[in-house]
């Protein structure tokens, strides 16, 4: 009997419930459960979606309030988890660093580790959780799971952010704009312009074709990291993006579309690194999970840029009690 595609949302707080908003509209899952700590939450979010089928409006999805059994025939495990970075009411410019979270949210990544490995060794896993670097190497590193089951969204969102920033500088769609973020999901991230084109045309020719100054790497790395602090400062929190992000991912896998992001996941020797963190590289995504990972030439400020995401990143990871 043929079986549909089955998501589980792991934590359903600002940003988990808007990935299960936005997976009931995709037309990918037939069944959909949800995992929170607060029991309630986890079955007011399902109960709403549920009710939300019979809008006509979206597809008869199977949603409802899961457990940790709910794991063994999950295709896809979306995990956003713990605590959030959220505004601060008495600083309405402050950009708390992710790396906040880490001892935290630790103790949620290998609780839900333990209990998806007991159950599983198939399903696809996309950790959204903060700090995502250090929380995606303790899935990877910690268990006895498929590496290239699992990853994180990683730099995928600063990457949208940089297309279109770049795209409204050039005053064309973000979709001619072939561009992405490295290293850390953090401060620490950094634009690759040495890889970067709008339309086929380089960085470093930009402004010979489009109404636009020369780009700068550590100006629009910078202008990337304030957008997100924008996001969470306006409304509270971010969430809409990397929702989105991870379920571009999910898609990826489901269709075997072979897409391109740049996700988080365990350097084994690339960029001379082994084992000793988990950043974001282009990596192709698949049927397969996480299939090929894309090393790139980097110049020498690029270069410099990911030895600094790695050390903010092994920070994060020192205080989660990762050893490495």
């Amino acid at each position: 009997m043929h079986k549909p595609h089955k998501l589980v949302v792991t934590g359903v707080g600002h940003v988990g419930s808007y990935v299960l908003a936005d997976a009931m509209k995709m037309n990918l899952f037939g069944e959909i459960a949800t995992i929170d700590i607060l029991n309630d939450v986890s079955l007011g979010e399902a109960l709403d979606q549920h009710h939300a089928t019979g809008a006509l409006t979206i597809s008869n999805v199977d949603v409802y309030p899961g457990t940790a059994a709910d794991y063994a025939d999950a295709d896809v495990i979306i995990i956003a988890a713990g605590p959030s970075m959220l505004k601060d009411p008495e600083n309405p410019h402050a950009k708390p660093d992710r790396a906040i979270l880490a001892v935290e949210n630790a103790k949620h990544i290998r609780q839900i580790m333990r209990d998806i490995s007991a159950h599983t060794q198939e399903a696809v896993v996309i950790l959204i959780t903060n700090p995502l670097d250090t929380m995606v190497w303790i899935a990877q590193n910690e268990f006895n799971y498929p590496e290239n089951l699992i990853w994180g969204t990683g730099t995928s969102l600063d990457s949208a952010r940089v297309r279109r920033i770049v795209a409204d500088r050039a005053g064309v769609a973000p979709s001619a704009v072939y561009g992405f973020m490295m290293g850390e999901h953090g401060m620490a991230a950094f634009p690759v312009l040495s890889h970067l084109t709008v339309g086929g045309i380089p960085a470093d020719n930009l402004s010979d074709v489009y109404q636009m100054e020369p780009l700068d790497p550590e100006k629009l790395a910078q202008e990337v990291v304030d957008s997100a602090y924008n996001v969470l400062n306006g409304k509270g929190w971010t969430n809409a993006g990397v929702a989105q992000t991870a379920l571009a991912m999910a898609r990826a896998v489901l269709l075997d579309e072979k897409a391109v992001f740049p996700a988080s996941t365990t350097l084994r020797g690339e960029f001379g690194h082994d084992g000793d963190v988990a950043l974001s590289q282009p990596c192709v995504i698949g049927a397969a999970g996480l299939e090929t990972k894309l090393v790139y030439e980097l110049n020498t400020w690029e270069k410099e840029a990911l030895e600094r995401s790695v050390s903010a990143i092994q920070a994060a990871m020192r205080d989660a009690g990762c050893e490495f």
